[in-house]
């Protein structure tokens, strides 16, 4: 009995050395130590650290809840404005790639000028489509007088000019045109094309001036002969990338070094026929206007708006000056640096560019595409399809174009024994040869600058219009084929 008792009084003590225990874990919970615990009473202690996480968790205190609500309330606006530059940053990358590819920026342009046409020739929306491109907006002090749609033609079109400037001062540092050995074939090829298309223009236009044709007869038909000669670098490239897989590589950076050698010719020509020349202090004007481009494209620091606000000036003074004023983007873009400097990564002219290409490639060109191609069928007799100025650009597009391509490849391969790269022979150029015919901008653009009279203007952007359109299939037709071989035979 007695052994018992001492067992109860024994058992007793260890329940108070436990409380005590307990007792101590509280007391050094609350004071934040932990030396006055003993060894066996950390179980203890582990235990009721584990159930005090628990009740904070379940039911926090007012003086742990506003805080959490505070810092709450103030992550909320951080976190929508991330999500909003997230949102931002990634419409930014999704209209950077569509501008980057040649597909989508084709398929784009293409809508925009069958949505032209379409427009045109709707019942309420195409008078009215009319009207809005005929509304003339005058700047003051100046003797700048255009419609809506010279103003998307000159100004608007400005921007594609610039990119193209800023693509050619590229290529001629770092890319395709710095070796002139290397690049000779295309450049030739691009000579050729734009020689042919004029013969086959103005032997169509004397043939049918000789059968007394009336719109041959009249002197203006044979100003048509430049429409011809331009080859639209997207749509190309677009029908390129769509129909040549399985095709070699090197056909595509052929095209672009053609494309980019017809775009300089291409100025050059609007540069030397459709200019008048006014007074010789407006060339003072704008030579001062590039230099002063030149010094701000290599300041460290650039300032932006006054570059843009040098960019209308040059703009102003080559219209004044009697120039085509979308020229000016061309001469800002060359003279923008190609050389990395001030410890940049890239080179200013590829970085400019860079940007301004969605700008370009999905806004300035498409609205062009839009005026351009409305095109009224309201009135207009179908026998314009047979007249000269629509046969000759057609014919020019379809047949003088690839032809004059061909010709000059083989003449530069087997006289000259230039080489093709990457081993290409001239057969594989046959359906990028008749992509080229694919006119498209640039021919638009020089159709209203040949032609003064608004009926000839009218047919000879139709012509332009059913000319890449027929090559375009004919090339697709072509690259097809093509691609049917299997690539063995091609690197053969």
């Amino acid at each position: 009995m007695a052994k018992k008792v001492s067992e109860e009084n024994a058992k007793v003590e260890r329940g108070r050395g436990k409380g005590q225990a307990r007792f101590r874990t509280r007391r050094a919970h609350r004071v934040g130590s932990v030396d006055m615990i003993d060894v066996t009473d950390q179980v203890s202690y582990a235990a009721h650290q584990q159930r005090l996480k628990d009740e904070a968790a379940e039911a926090p205190t007012s003086s742990t809840r506003k805080p959490s609500s505070a810092s709450a309330q103030a992550r909320a606006p951080r976190k929508r404005r991330q999500t909003k530059k997230t949102r931002q940053s990634q419409f930014g990358k999704t209209l950077t790639h569509w501008a980057n590819s040649d597909r989508i920026a084709g398929i784009i342009m293409l809508c925009f000028a069958a949505a032209g046409l379409l427009i045109a020739n709707l019942p309420v929306i195409g008078p009215a489509f009319e009207h809005l491109r005929e509304f003339v907006i005058n700047v003051p002090f100046t003797n700048i007088r255009l419609d809506i749609a010279d103003w998307v033609q000159d100004g608007v079109l400005t921007l594609f000019f610039l990119v193209v400037g800023l693509e050619l001062k590229q290529e001629l540092t770092h890319g395709s045109l710095s070796n002139p050995k290397r690049a000779a074939v295309p450049m030739i090829a691009a000579v050729g094309g734009m020689v042919a298309p004029p013969i086959v223009y103005l032997t169509v236009v004397s043939l049918m001036k000789a059968a007394g044709d009336a719109t041959a007869l009249n002197p203006q038909a044979l100003s048509g002969w430049a429409v011809p000669t331009a080859t639209d670098i997207a749509f190309s490239l677009a029908v390129l990338a769509i129909f040549s897989k399985g095709l070699p590589s090197e056909i595509r950076g052929f095209l672009l070094t053609l494309a980019t050698v017809d775009d300089l010719l291409g100025i050059l020509l609007i540069a030397f026929l459709f200019t008048s020349v006014n007074q010789w202090y407006w060339f003072v004007l704008m030579g001062a206007c590039a230099l002063l481009w030149a010094w701000m494209s290599r300041l460290k620091k650039v300032p932006w708006p006054l570059v843009a606000l040098l960019g209308i000036v040059m703009w102003s003074m080559t219209f004044e000056a009697g120039i085509h004023p979308t020229l000016s983007g061309v001469i800002f873009g060359l003279l923008v640096p190609s050389k990395r400097m001030h410890g940049e990564r890239t080179t200013r002219a590829h970085r400019w560019a860079t940007r301004l290409n969605p700008i370009s490639a999905l806004f300035a060109v498409p609205l062009f595409a839009l005026f351009a191609t409305a095109i009224p069928f309201d009135g207009m007799n179908w026998s314009v399809l047979i007249s000269p100025i629509v046969l000759g650009i057609v014919l020019a597009l379809v047949i003088g174009k690839p032809l004059g391509v061909m010709v000059a490849s083989w003449i530069s391969v087997h006289l000259f024994n230039l080489e093709l790269a990457g081993g290409l022979k001239i057969r594989d150029m046959i359906g990028m040869a008749c992509a080229c015919g694919i006119g498209f901008t640039v021919s638009f653009l020089i159709a209203s600058l040949a032609f003064s009279h608004p009926i000839l203007v009218e047919e000879s952007r139709l012509a332009v219009l059913l000319g890449s359109v027929l090559s375009a299939v004919v090339a697709a037709v072509v690259l097809t084929i093509q691609s049917r071989h299997p690539k063995q035979r091609w690197q053969q």
